[in-house]
């Protein structure tokens, strides 16, 4: 359709060795935008236009996910550690020229974007997470309602390859029941962003690389995380936090407090008007708490 990514292109670009799917529109200072789970950059249609008339917007498919390169399974899940996943998207924006640059992040990529942070300080001048409190503080303080809340946590970080080979005998009726919707119902999704979603989980490797993502989570993430909050680490940068106020974050937990203790800049953020979907349930909301945050100085 017309209007789907109006001005953007899509293109392939290599970085450490693996290609990545990404598109890219607008002038100005770059801007990193980060999609989540089980989605890809495709999430991004809504909000990248508006972002790219004072921005340089690219917006990629994050390591295994969409059309990009998808590392193999691996006993210690180390590919899809964070760090690594974050690794790759320095590395992309350097390729592209960008040595430092704001990121915007939703999900399983504001995971991504949070170690960014962390382990290229230099690099991510502002930080902006959609939907998350850290991985660490998750598992640190699970208790009943999080675990059947997000019980998908638990089930994909299972053994490979028990929880792909159920995934895929029916990988649109997963989409379906992962995202809450209901059985063939579009809601809010974008016709081709739909489309989109479920070509990646069809191509052969993306269930496995998500899986991957949540096992890394369980594992040698939180030795990452452990080790970073041992030796002080925290994120330097200003930083926005964003939650859907209809779905089950902001009701856990204390967003902004969370984040302070694992940030030494300013946090600040609120409640959006929406589920877990944010830039596709309520873009505008979105778009008016990035506008006074997001510098058209920095880059």
């Amino acid at each position: 359709m017309a209007t789907f990514f109006e001005g953007f292109t899509l293109a392939w670009h290599e970085a450490r060795g693996r290609r990545f799917r990404l598109r890219r529109g607008g002038e100005g200072p770059p801007l990193l935008l980060l999609h989540g789970n089980p989605q890809t950059h495709a999430m991004w249609h809504k909000v990248a236009p508006v972002l790219a008339r004072r921005f340089t917007v690219i917006c990629p498919d994050i390591t295994g996910y969409g059309l990009s390169d998808k590392p193999p399974v691996t006993a210690d899940h180390a590919p899809y550690a964070k760090r690594e996943m974050a690794a790759d998207m320095l590395a992309l924006m350097q390729g592209l020229g960008f040595a430092r640059f704001q990121v915007v992040s939703h999900d399983r990529g504001a995971r991504v974007a949070h170690r960014l942070a962390l382990d290229a300080p230099q690099a991510v001048a502002r930080l902006c997470t959609m939907d998350i409190v850290p991985t660490l503080h998750h598992f640190e303080t699970t208790d009943m309602a999080f675990a059947m809340g997000y019980y998908h946590w638990f089930f994909l970080a299972q053994p490979h390859p028990k929880p792909e080979r159920m995934i895929l005998r029916d990988v649109e009726d997963w989409f379906d029941l992962h995202t809450s919707r209901e059985p063939k119902d579009k809601g809010f999704f974008h016709p081709e962003a739909r489309a989109d979603y479920l070509a990646a989980l069809k191509a052969p490797g993306t269930v496995e690389a998500i899986c991957e993502d949540y096992r890394a989570a369980t594992a040698i993430d939180l030795d990452h995380d452990r080790a970073s909050r041992e030796a002080g680490q925290r994120i330097a940068c200003p930083m926005l936090a964003l939650w859907g106020g209809k779905g089950k974050v902001g009701v856990w937990y204390d967003v902004l407090e969370v984040w302070r203790r694992y940030a030494s800049g300013p946090v600040t953020g609120g409640a959006v008007n929406s589920g877990h979907y944010l830039a596709e349930e309520a873009p505008e909301e979105v778009l008016a708490a990035l506008e006074p945050f997001l510098s058209p100085a920095e880059g």
